[in-house]
């Protein structure tokens, strides 16, 4: 008897031991995992940061190089570096993207949250995903086939690869993680919110207009915002709906130019250390900023709703 209490003891302990060990290693492998992120992120900021502060010190014009609209770092006899005309296209695109992506997605994550059950409210779920997982280069291919000759053909105008294309590619790209983080902004509400207004006689609509969307404004506005990073700073689809042409948009139809696609577009082809490729690295330390702002604004939204909440 007190030899089989032993060897129970020990399989205990050896157990114990073995679950002790299993822990420290997932640990360990998880403040890696994490502390391995923020190194690379330090080090992405690094590197663009010391590829473009050779123009930032010695050739930025600031008076030039944000109130300019003429991009000619090629010309031999006068080079001028102006990205108003790129801060233009990006910025016109962006919010063309916003205004089809907006209530597509909201409206898309109110059904989710509050009407859609079961098999269905799983299968839009999985239909979402799978939107998100669609490759940029795939939404440039169905703006240059398929949406340049639609609007050629609706709207009759010369070429279809303009702002609104691009937009529209844009648009179907945010909506989907848009819809994801607001339908979960959504569902954080309390039952409770909504049990309370449904015995006072309020209709589901009035629910969800009175008592939902104002409870959920700040997870929908970081929902909107981070759709707005994500817009901000796509590259292919722009560089293959946009038209990639160097103007001061006047209409959806232009032909535009994006910051992204013009440093996709012309930094395999410049002499590695010239003024050149060092303006197309200073335009991305500028993108860096702007969709740093963008998440720290989300992330402050955030935040800022939970400490209402709690309070």
């Amino acid at each position: 008897m007190v030899k089989k209490q032993k060897i129970e003891s020990g399989a205990l302990a050896q157990s114990v031991n073995r679950a002790w060990v299993f822990d420290r290693v997932a640990k360990g492998i998880v403040f890696i995992g994490g502390i391995s992120a923020i190194v690379f992120i330090i080090s992405i900021f690094i590197f663009i940061f010391d590829q473009g502060m050779g123009f930032i010190a010695e050739d930025l014009k600031p008076g030039e190089f944000f109130g300019s609209e003429i991009w000619r770092p090629t010309s031999e006899s006068n080079p001028t570096y102006g990205i108003l005309a790129l801060i233009a296209g990006t910025a016109s695109i962006t919010g063309l993207a916003m205004l089809v992506s907006v209530p597509f997605s909201l409206g898309a994550a109110v059904f989710i949250s509050e009407f859609a059950t079961g098999r269905v409210k799983e299968g839009l779920k999985v239909l979402i995903e799978l939107l998100a997982a669609i490759p940029s280069v795939v939404w440039g291919f169905i703006g240059l086939s398929i949406m340049n000759p639609l609007i050629v053909q609706l709207f009759d105008v010369p070429i279809g690869l303009n702002m609104l294309n691009a937009g529209i590619i844009l648009g179907l790209m945010a909506a989907p993680i848009m819809t994801t983080i607001a339908e979960d902004a959504l569902k954080a509400v309390p039952d409770g919110y909504r049990e309370a207004a449904e015995a006072m006689g309020a209709t589901r609509w009035q629910v969800i207009r009175r008592v939902v969307l104002p409870s959920a404004r700040n997870g929908l506005g970081a929902a909107i915002l981070l759709g707005v990073g994500r817009a901000f700073g796509e590259t292919m689809a722009v560089l293959m709906a946009s038209g990639h042409a160097i103007n001061l948009p006047t209409s959806p139809f232009d032909s535009v130019r994006a910051l992204t696609a013009t440093i996709a577009a012309e930094l395999g082809e410049t002499a590695r250390g010239s003024t050149h490729y060092e303006a197309l690295f200073t335009i991305g330390i500028f993108l860096l900023l702007i969709t740093l702002c963008i998440n720290l604004l989300a992330d402050l939204v955030i935040r800022g709703g939970w400490k209402r909440r709690k309070l």
